[in-house]
């Protein structure tokens, strides 16, 4: 879950050929490329870009692929936090203090079986211990050590209907403005086994600079699709009404939706 300066993506620049094109085409006539600017029709292309964009890489890498895995001895001395600042409201700074009694995770939406977990609950589910490489859309990375539940159980638990299709985080840091984040994958990724809900980081309770008490690990994508400061999971199927359409906070601010390494 990362800020970043310049948002280069395949889709801006596709976004920019596509202009680039229209530029040459309509020279000399601001109201055309105005209109063509806004139109639909552009950003419908954009879309079905990036959606082949995704389905060939998941072509390539495979259901099952694993993302790298080291050792305790790669661990990096130093993790940037990445996102926004911790959630600055009295209640969780308070709760942090005192080791999360009154945090849950809420999970909802369409599951046969709505759930809320305490923290103690979620360390009482099997886990999964990793040591990952986190690629920021930055340009950084660094390698820490993860614990956490892997998400596929808590899909187990609850039972998604079959219509759901992808799965909604709700988080408690804020930008600027106030806005909550917010970011979303899809069910093939929520099973994966390396996508987990991490409550430990390197051998201790997840730090408040890094999400605490949870956030997301989902080890094939970049870091912003890695959710932070989570308090609610939501089962849904489509993105349409989250919040603006696109998925997550940063999608709707134009980065891809699928951030796949």
């Amino acid at each position: 879950m990362t800020k970043s300066g310049p948002e280069i993506t395949r889709r801006k620049i596709l976004t920019g050929a596509l202009y680039g094109a229209a530029l040459l085409g309509l020279s000399g006539c601001d109201k055309l490329f105005d209109r063509l600017q806004q139109s639909r029709r552009i950003g419908a292309l954009l879309d079905s870009a990036e959606s082949a964009s995704r389905r060939f890489l998941r072509l390539l890498t495979g259901r099952r692929r694993l993302a790298q895995e080291f050792e305790e001895k790669d661990i990096s001395r130093y993790f940037k936090p990445n996102g926004n600042p911790p959630p600055l409201e009295n209640e969780y700074m308070a709760d942090a203090k005192a080791g999360w009694p009154n945090w849950r995770l809420e999970i909802g939406g369409m599951v046969e079986r709505p759930t809320r977990l305490t923290l103690e609950e979620l360390k009482g589910v099997p886990a999964r211990t990793q040591i990952t490489r986190h690629d920021c859309v930055e340009g950084w990375s660094a390698i820490a050590k993860w614990k956490g539940v892997p998400l596929a159980r808590i899909i187990a638990r609850v039972i998604p209907a079959p219509a759901a299709r992808y799965v909604v985080f709700h988080c408690m840091d804020r930008d600027d403005n106030g806005e909550l984040y917010y970011e979303s994958i899809d069910m093939r990724d929520a099973r994966h086994p390396q996508t987990i809900l991490a409550y430990e980081m390197n051998g201790v309770p997840l730090p408040v600079e890094h999400g605490a008490p949870l956030r997301l690990r989902v080890e094939t994508q970049l870091g912003y699709k890695m959710a932070k400061y989570i308090r609610r999971i939501e089962f849904v199927a489509d993105l349409k009404t989250i919040p603006r359409g696109k998925g997550g906070y940063w999608e709707d601010r134009g980065y891809e939706w699928y951030a796949g390494i």
